[in-house]
């Protein structure tokens, strides 16, 4: 008796064949090695349950997936020893409306984006990544805040406070430095108040080039 063999093509969701349809493409199939992990695909998450039914890989338009292939290309010049991660990549509209919904007129909604300006935030235009670096036994290096951290400690623009506050510690702020350097050696834009966000082009570019996710 013969097993059928399931394509990956066969194996995707119709959230990701809708991807594709609008000319995203899949970081894993295009960039090899790259490790992907969608926090939004399980319940470990600041909305506390699964927001990505049927999306649990992380697509991107194609400018951001040759700036993350050269990111990863950088980082292998730099560090054989680390990988980039990708926590979130594409997010449909109708997710980020819930997000929305739940931090909107609290001291949390600047670290989401209000999906109600420029036809919504640089995810909802497949533009923007959330990444980390992992070791070699793909754990995650320190970087003084857990991924998704609502607080000070994920803010870029205040390290030198942080440092200065014991928030973070020295190591922790050399290893953000190293992600920021391979992310924007290969063209990507930091996000200030997430040290894991980083766009592919300002928002007003992407909403005047790209179709919006719904």
């Amino acid at each position: 008796m013969v097993a059928c063999q399931v394509s990956s093509e066969q194996r995707k969701s119709d959230i990701e064949k809708g991807l594709e349809q609008i000319g995203l493409q899949n970081v894993a199939e295009e960039i090899p090695g790259i490790e992907v992990y969608m926090v939004y695909a399980t319940p470990y998450n600041f909305m506390g349950r699964t927001l990505y039914e049927g999306l649990d890989e992380a697509y991107l338009a194609p400018k951001a997936i040759e700036k993350l292939r050269k990111a990863n290309a950088v980082l292998r010049e730099k560090r054989l020893d680390l990988h980039l991660v990708v926590y979130d990549a594409a997010r449909p509209r109708s997710i980020q409306q819930q997000m929305w919904a739940v931090v909107e007129n609290t001291n949390l909604q600047d670290y989401v984006a209000n999906p109600n300006k420029s036809g919504g935030g640089p995810h909802n235009y497949g533009i923007a990544v959330d990444v980390s670096l992992v070791d070699c036994t793909g754990h995650p290096i320190p970087m003084g805040s857990e991924y998704d951290y609502f607080g000070d400690r994920s803010r870029v623009d205040m390290e030198a406070a942080l440092i200065q506050q014991g928030e973070i510690t020295y190591r922790e702020l050399q290893n953000r430095l190293l992600l920021r350097e391979i992310m924007t050696e290969a063209g990507w834009l930091v996000e200030p108040s997430e040290w894991w966000h980083f766009n592919a082009m300002p928002l007003t570019e992407a909403s005047q080039k790209l179709t919006v996710i719904p």
